[in-house]
Parts: structure tokens; C-alpha cells; sequence
């Protein structure tokens, strides 16, 4: 697996990650995201990229929700890379990223505990995490029913 590695996402990498998502959103696995939406947000991702750098086989995003919170969320992996340690891999670039910005913070909503939880991520009350954080929620086709589990990870 040495031909991958982590980096940021690029504007020519956004119709990949949109795709992936869908694919996984399909499976009910997380939300889907709007084309334009990822654009704007193309900052907020890291990817899984081969060593050409043009073919992006996983995805993950850090969303700053507040002063001292951030989410990690839209973690998605072709299926050539499950269970082969690269979602804990963009997941540690999230919580990297999130202590380079002074965010002490991380929570994610997910159907899937066991790598959070692997990572030190603890489940949580969905009230524990402050209002603001549930902005993105009034769009989804879930809400307010929501079933994802809310986990919490101090850094």
C-alpha cells in the first residue's frame, strides 16, 4: 500500500469525493452532499490518493462548527481500501488538523462506533453537543428523528 498517502483535497477532486459519497450515502452509511456544496467546503477535506495523485480512493472532511468544536464527518473509502487502516488514517489527519487549529474538541455523528471508538471517541448524549452543531441537521431527510450515534473525543 505504499503507492497511497494522505493529502488535501483539490478542486479537481471534488467530483470523486461527491461520487464516493453517494455511493456510500446509497448504502445509508452518511449523508449525501450537494455538488456545490463541496466546493465551497473543498478546504474542510483530506483524501486517500494514489501515487499519480490523480485518483482519490478515499475521503474525509474536519467542519469547524464553533470556537472550540470541530466534526469530522463525510469519511468514505473505495471499497479497495476497507479495513485496511486508511480511515483511521484521514481520521487522525481531521484531529491533526483540528489541534494545528486550537480545536481541543471533535465529535461525529456515525453508524459506525467501532473505528471512533478504536481511536479514542466516546458516545455521547446527542444534547451534550451545543445547538449550533445541529445547523446541517435541518436539511437532512432524518431530521428530526435522527438515529446516528453522537461520539466526543477530547484532545
Amino acid at each position: 500500500m505504499s503507492d497511497h498517502y494522505i493529502r488535501k483535497a483539490r478542486v479537481q477532486d471534488v467530483k470523486t469525493i461527491h461520487s464516493m459519497l453517494l455511493h456510500n450515502a446509497g448504502g445509508g452509511l452518511l449523508l449525501p452532499r450537494p455538488l456545490g456544496e463541496l466546493y465551497r467546503q473543498v478546504r474542510d477535506f483530506f483524501v486517500v490518493a494514489e501515487r499519480d495523485g490523480r485518483d482519490v480512493l478515499g475521503c474525509c472532511a474536519l467542519a469547524i462548527t464553533w470556537e472550540d468544536m470541530a466534526e469530522v464527518r463525510s469519511l468514505a473509502m473505495n471499497d479497495a481500501l476497507r479495513n485496511k487502516g486508511w480511515g483511521s488514517k484521514l481520521v487522525e489527519a481531521c484531529l491533526s488538523e483540528a489541534v494545528s487549529l486550537g480545536i481541543y474538541q471533535v465529535f461525529t455523528l456515525t453508524y459506525r462506533t467501532a473505528l471512533f471508538e478504536r481511536m479514542g471517541f466516546k458516545v455521547v448524549e446527542k444534547d451534550v453537543l451545543p445547538q449550533k452543531v445541529w445547523a446541517d441537521c435541518l436539511n437532512c431527510p432524518k431530521f428530526p428523528d435522527c438515529d446516528e450515534i453522537a461520539m466526543l473525543m477530547e484532545l
